[in-house]
């Protein structure tokens, strides 16, 4: 054997070894942190809240230092912004550990309790899903908020953040670490991937036997690397190419400022509205408003072939860009003939995360719920709704658009899962 292929067998088994090692203290401490009462992990909550605050300088100061590596690299300043923690932006991270505590712990709840023919009571108990990994880049926010929620619903967590934030994660890590210890919870519980070579993901998404859950957070790129070589289940979403149907009942004003909200307030997040369906009985009324109302905003159009009979100025959208999750203030509209011709183009081209219609006819907006199969589905409201906290679930740990187990905003009952409870009177098969 070379050198070189000696040295890289060394660097796998190596590497091997620290993650199977991570993966069975976090299996340990999932069982011990599963039997952890409401109020004990409250309160671990609350000192790693306490935590961030007290030991800010140290995780600034961490924190410096990958903003000064990323800075060196020539990293874009948007990229730079998301990883840059500031004593403001530490307390809202907090502040966010503060809103965990106090929503309602949803492990020990008992589900559909029935009472069989022969007497037996049939119910089910949710339970936490055991180890959770979380695959994710560039914001270190994540460290804790992801910590947090697994906390409360009882999982341990193993973090593989950006190479970008490997210092900040660290940091923030020891912090959550130190809350667990001095809270009487165990400490492996939460771990951080201390090493940022590739490998290390490859390695850990090997770990069936160890790791039950695997969510990964960022980009289209990371998600389908991880969905091709994980051997754990994985809760996904590649993209958001959410659309909003503007029916022929549309209230003009309402649709107007719905499509504004949903495209303008923040389009580079993954509920951003990136098509437009307009009705055809509407669309030589409606289009010309909203079209300068979009130009007034600067968003770039692309529109149908019947679009651009209406608004001229339209750029021509092609084939590929009713795929596309622009992230950007550009938007692809489309004029439709009836509720059918929409939701066979939301099938085609959608991701199935959110859709909304804009109707004031009752049988439309059923027909829309109940016909398009997205994760979230709205009636008059923006896309920019579908949000864990938005949609009440207090906080989410990402958004799913795979049926199993979990479908649209994750927050803690997504991160359980349930077990039956038999209670019988010595009741024996006959």
């Amino acid at each position: 054997m070379s050198a070189i292929k000696a040295k890289k067998s060394q660097m796998n088994t190596d590497l091997y070894n620290l993650l199977t090692g991570i993966g069975r203290k976090a299996r340990g401490a999932s069982a011990e942190l599963s039997r952890v009462i409401s109020s004990s992990k409250d309160e671990a909550l609350y000192k790693m809240a306490g935590g961030l605050i007290e030991r800010n300088d140290f995780i600034i100061t961490e924190n410096q230092k990958d903003v000064e590596e990323a800075t060196s690299k020539g990293l874009s300043d948007a990229m730079i912004d998301r990883l840059t923690l500031t004593p403001e932006r530490l307390e809202k991270v907090a502040d966010g550990l503060r809103e965990v505590a106090a929503l309602t712990d949803p492990v020990g709840e008992i589900l559909r309790m029935r009472t069989r023919p022969n007497g037996l009571k049939v119910g089910r108990m949710r339970i936490p899903l055991g180890v959770i990994g979380i695959i994710y880049e560039s914001r270190p926010n994540v460290t804790a908020d992801a910590a947090g929620l697994c906390i409360k619903s009882g999982n341990a967590v193993i973090l593989r953040g950006g190479s970008e934030t490997i210092r900040s994660n660290m940091a923030i890590g020891e912090v959550l670490r130190d809350a667990l210890t001095q809270s009487g919870l165990p400490r492996d519980a939460v771990q951080i991937i201390p090493v940022t070579d590739r490998n290390a993901v490859l390695e850990m998404l090997k770990l069936d036997e160890l790791i039950d859950l695997i969510i990964p957070r960022g980009g289209e790129g990371l998600i389908r690397f991880v969905a091709e070589n994980s051997r754990i289940p994985v809760l996904k979403h590649y993209k958001g190419v959410c659309h909003i149907l503007v029916d022929e009942s549309a209230d003009q004003d309402m649709a107007e400022s719905i499509c504004i909200n949903a495209k303008v307030q923040r389009p580079g997040v993954c509920n951003s509205m990136e098509t437009m369906l307009v009705h055809e009985n509407i669309a030589e009324t409606f289009l010309p408003r909203i079209t300068k109302a979009f130009y007034e905003e600067g968003v770039e159009l692309r529109g149908c072939e019947r679009t651009r009979e209406i608004v001229p100025e339209v750029l021509e959208a092609r084939e590929n860009d009713w795929y596309v999750e622009y992230l950007d203030l550009i938007l692809n509209v489309k004029v439709v003939k009836n509720m059918y011709d929409a939701i066979k183009h939301i099938e085609k081209y959608g991701s199935m995360h959110t859709e909304s219609i804009i109707t004031q006819n009752y049988s439309n907006s059923q027909a829309f719920i109940y016909g398009v199969n997205s994760s979230t589905v709205m009636v008059n409201a923006s896309t920019r709704f579908s949000d864990g906290y938005e949609l009440g679930l207090g906080a989410e740990i990402g958004i799913s658009t795979s049926k199993l187990h979990a479908f649209g905003p994750m927050g803690l009952e997504e991160l359980t899962t349930t077990k039956f409870i038999v209670l019988g009177e010595g009741q024996i098969r006959e």
